[in-house]
């Protein structure tokens, strides 16, 4: 476990990495689609360019993958809500987080309690580029720069050191990263896991194929030609990860129905079959 952080008080300062420029820059990556901006597209944000969301719309007219996208983030958006609200976390840690966009942690969890400090993760640059400008002057929220499987890495940063006390309840978010993770993810999240204090939270969710596999080739294809190489897992290897932790109800299901009551059905019913989701408590 890590040790434990001075509290934050009023000797807060800027950090190097909020005070940047306010100009982004994604060495020519306006010229070709990104990850990140696509998947910023599909929620409803303005981090893109005429290239990703060119490739977006054809992306959508052949199938659901902008819905897939807003269940995910639908999912993390109850599951800030009740962090907040009903278990009294106020930081969090979401590793992948892409653009930090069309509500996103800091955006749901500060409209709750402005004090809530929230490290994002991403290891794209472009993304990374995006977020260093619009949490610029949000001294509760930074992003770092690393690669989610270098669990060191992300927990020694000195922006999580300063954002996070790990000492302290604790939600660590792995919203829709898990698939990119090919070597290990067991591993990874348990070295997460083993620097969370009791109380802490541990909120996933996962691709599969369980239910629409023809529908997640197709992702996987697009992810492709952009890089990026995705692994679906079942249900089973999904329940080997979250082994050990105290499932909220209703446990490991489709992200879609984790304690969505209230909110709109999607529109898609193939989309919120193509992903699992669950929130362990440590």
């Amino acid at each position: 476990m890590l040790p434990a952080f001075a509290p934050l008080g009023s000797s807060r300062v800027r950090c190097a990495v909020q005070d940047g420029p306010k100009r982004v820059t994604t060495n020519g990556g306006s010229e070709r689609p990104n990850l990140a901006r696509l998947f910023d597209y599909y929620l409803g944000g303005a981090h893109n360019f005429a290239v990703d969301r060119a490739l977006a719309e054809e992306s959508i007219k052949r199938f659901p993958v902008a819905e897939m996208a807003r269940t995910i983030r639908s999912f993390s958006r109850r599951v800030v809500r009740l962090c907040v609200e009903e278990m009294g976390i106020r930081q969090f840690l979401d590793l992948g987080s892409g653009i930090p966009t069309a509500g996103n942690v800091h955006e749901v969890a500060q409209s709750i309690d402005p004090a809530c400090n929230i490290v994002y993760v991403d290891h794209d640059p472009v993304a990374v580029a995006h977020a260093r400008t619009m949490l610029r002057d949000n001294l509760n929220a930074a992003i770092v720069q690393a690669d989610v499987s270098d669990v060191g890495a992300v927990l020694r940063h000195p922006e999580t050191r300063r954002l996070i006390d790990f000492t302290q309840p604790t939600a660590v978010l792995m919203v829709g990263i898990l698939p990119y993770v090919a070597d290990e993810p067991a591993g990874v999240i348990a070295r997460y896991r083993a620097a969370l204090c009791e109380g802490s939270v541990l909120a996933l969710t996962h691709l599969t194929k369980d239910v629409e596999p023809d529908l997640v080739d197709r992702l996987l294809v697009m992810s492709e030609h952009l890089g990026s190489t995705l692994t679906p897992r079942s249900k089973q290897d999904v329940e080997e990860f979250v082994c050990g932790l105290k499932l909220l109800e209703p446990g490991l299901v489709l992200a879609a129905h984790w304690r969505a009551d209230g909110e709109l059905p999607g529109t898609s019913a193939a989309a919120d079959a193509s992903t699992y989701g669950a929130v362990g408590v440590v």
